[in-house]
């Protein structure tokens, strides 16, 4: 069976966005993209940037924060595009002033001290609050050449499928929420040479 045949299933009908997410093909063969699940923070015509969803680093956060109340929150690899700068996520609100709400209750940024003092007043659970190394960027029109080239599938998602899901599990379970015509892509070996 021709590979290119069973990845091109349909094209993109779902446009990228603020919100929306990105599923990389099968067989993306990238360290950092490879089998990733990507939140687009903003998408207009001066190019896109995420973070990548699914891949956590495996040191604890205080081991990388420093400068930081104990917290015992996980830490993600955000993108390749500056992986020493620290972004957040959370879903505190209006609690952290200077925060842009990309989801419905999901935000992004906003002023870290703000975040750091309710973290050491004890008002903020691990799961409120994901910090991410790094971001995911492309250029004007580069992430629209690379929808075209079926690299990846825009679909939509809540705050809560986002932040309860599994990131070993992610990619799996969004691709199998896009329906029949994608069941094929979770058959798919991650490195095909081992099959």
């Amino acid at each position: 069976m021709d590979i290119e045949k069973l990845l091109i299933i349909k094209k993109n009908e779902l446009a990228p966005g603020k919100g929306r997410l990105l599923l990389s093909e099968p067989f993306m063969d990238d360290f950092y993209f490879g089998r990733s699940v990507v939140l687009l923070i903003e998408h207009d015509p001066d190019g896109s940037f995420g973070l990548i969803m699914n891949k956590p680093v495996s040191e604890k956060f205080n081991d990388i924060v420093g400068d930081f109340p104990h917290f015992d929150g996980q830490v993600y690899f955000g993108g390749p595009v500056q992986p020493d700068n620290m972004f957040i996520l959370h879903t505190l609100g209006n609690l952290v002033e200077g925060c842009i709400e990309i989801l419905d209750g999901l935000f992004w940024g906003g002023d870290l001290e703000v975040v750091k003092e309710q973290i050491l007043l004890g008002n903020v659970k691990p799961d409120e609050v994901r910090f991410y190394m790094g971001y995911s960027g492309w250029e004007p029109e580069q992430l629209n050449s690379e929808l075209e080239r079926n690299s990846w599938v825009v679909t939509k998602t809540t705050a809560s499928m986002l932040l309860e899901t599994r990131h070993a599990k992610m990619w799996s379970q969004f691709v199998s929420q896009l329906g029949s015509e994608y069941k094929m892509w979770n058959r798919f070996p991650v490195n095909p040479e081992m099959n």
